[in-house]
């Protein structure tokens, strides 16, 4: 199970008793929130599409989508998205518990800037019930990304 990647993933970072696991579903922003019981602009949600031969994850505050102009400026094709059946193949996580963490080598994580508006936000952790709460200067040190991006826009 790939939550369990990441319970060992955040156990070597000391934090794994910070993942939060529920009775109830998370694979969505609004399951999140309310499981959550904040606002689901702060369920970090991660977006995954085919970029060439590599795979890129975008992390996003859960009241944003992708803006296509804005996607294909800053990587050169149009937006295509991982169908369902290929998330858990290509990333290590399954549709409702996508995270940037534990993933796959070919995996290029990119934050996006609509996350810095929040003191914390709440990212998947590999399973469609479980979360985990960040800072942001937590997400940064516990997500291998090169740059923070500005692909989105609001809902």
């Amino acid at each position: 199970m790939s939550i369990e990647r990441v319970k060992e993933y955040f156990a070597q970072k000391g934090i794994a008793d910070k993942i939060q696991e529920f009775d109830v579903s998370s694979a969505t922003v609004e399951l999140a929130a309310e499981a959550l019981g904040c606002e689901p602009c702060r369920i970090a949600k991660s977006i995954t599409f085919h970029v060439e031969d590599k795979v890129v994850m975008i992390v996003t505050a859960g009241d944003r989508k992708i803006d296509n102009a804005k996607y294909k400026k800053q990587f050169a094709t149009k937006a295509k998205m991982l169908g369902r059946d290929e998330a858990e193949e290509l990333v290590g996580h399954a549709v409702g518990g996508v995270c940037p963490f534990a993933v796959k080598e070919n995996v290029e994580i990119y934050l996006d800037e609509s996350l810095k508006r929040f003191e914390t936000v709440f990212p998947a952790c590999g399973s469609s019930n479980s979360a985990i709460e960040l800072t942001i200067p937590e997400l940064e040190k516990y997500t291998d990304f090169p740059v923070w991006v500005n692909v989105c826009k609001e809902v």
